[in-house]
């Protein structure tokens, strides 16, 4: 099983370049290797989501930046400046299509993060870019022992705490949700079963705390049975680990410059957590996609 990804400095450099935004004052002189003006917006009125220039080698556009700033290469030579040109890949031009396979590796998270997956006949690693602004659609789902919870994860359960925030029994189930942007919470009441959504804040043994942003109990303490099972429905990919299963739309480039095999810049994510042993999921993951290849699929 391939460890999980690192980005190297390369990636890194291209994803950064990817979603930057240089905006000379009018005071400054035109720079023909600046990054160019981002998008009005990253995705369109019509929900699509707009990538601008992916640099094939973002080392030779660092490059000449730096050359610019010491005063030479200002885009004069024509020996010059088509290698630049060519270095640009405009990639709304490409076609979306899906892809599916397994996960081999995941860094970053949802503004600029990497995945790297195997297609289904294992082949050839391909890696998905996630938006840099943070807009692709990104979900994961599934099963998974309760361990897998972290700090500054939003859980959602149901469950009786006494008056100082101590839960009566012991979990043995709770989701792990993103709750929707402006959510508030429900004041939590003692001695009541309530559905409780908070954010965990430490998690030591079998020992879970959260914080509730409402009422007056807002530290609540509960303890998580061994057996404990945790139902995902988040858009966190921290819980993303080699082995999961992974849906996705994007554009395919495979030329130069690609991480792998090929770089999907995708807009949409689905990733299914992998069964644990002794724990199969109620459906099997999956759907019907093909190979990845340049231009669609196959």
């Amino acid at each position: 099983m391939p460890t999980p990804l690192s980005p190297t400095p390369r990636m890194l450099a291209a994803a950064v370049i990817l979603g930057a935004t240089a905006i000379p004052s009018a005071a400054e002189p035109y720079n023909p290797y600046a990054v160019p003006e981002a998008v009005v917006a990253p995705v369109a009125p019509d929900g699509t989501i707009r990538w601008g220039t992916f640099y094939k080698s973002a080392e030779m556009q660092l490059a000449y930046e730096r050359l610019w700033k010491m005063g030479a290469c200002r885009g004069t030579s024509k020996a010059i400046m088509i290698p630049v040109e060519e270095n640009k890949l405009l990639v709304d031009r490409l076609p979306e299509a899906e892809y599916a396979g397994v996960v081999q590796g995941m860094a970053g998270g949802l503004a600029g993060g990497l995945m790297a997956f195997s297609d289904d006949e294992a082949k050839a690693t391909y890696v998905a870019h996630l938006h840099p602004a943070g807009v692709t659609n990104f979900s994961i789902v599934g099963r998974s022992p309760a361990s897998i919870v972290q700090p500054g994860m939003a859980v959602r359960l149901v469950a009786k705490v006494d008056a100082r925030g101590r839960g009566l029994e012991p979990l043995r189930k709770f989701d792990i949700v993103t709750p929707a942007a402006g959510f508030t919470p429900d004041e939590v009441r003692p001695d009541r079963n309530e559905r409780i959504v908070g954010v965990v804040t430490s998690v030591r043994g079998q020992t879970m705390q959260v914080r509730v942003d409402a009422g007056k109990l807002r530290r609540l303490s509960f303890t998580v049975a061994e057996d404990a099972t945790a139902t995902i429905d988040a858009a966190t990919p921290a819980l993303v680990a080699p082995g999961d299963r992974v849906e996705l739309r994007g554009r395919l480039w495979t030329g130069a410059g690609c991480h792998a095999a090929g770089s999907v810049f995708a807009s949409r994510v689905t990733v299914t957590k992998a069964a644990a042993p002794g724990r199969p999921q109620d459906a099997a993951a999956g759907g019907q996609a093909g190979k990845a290849v340049a231009g669609g699929v196959e």
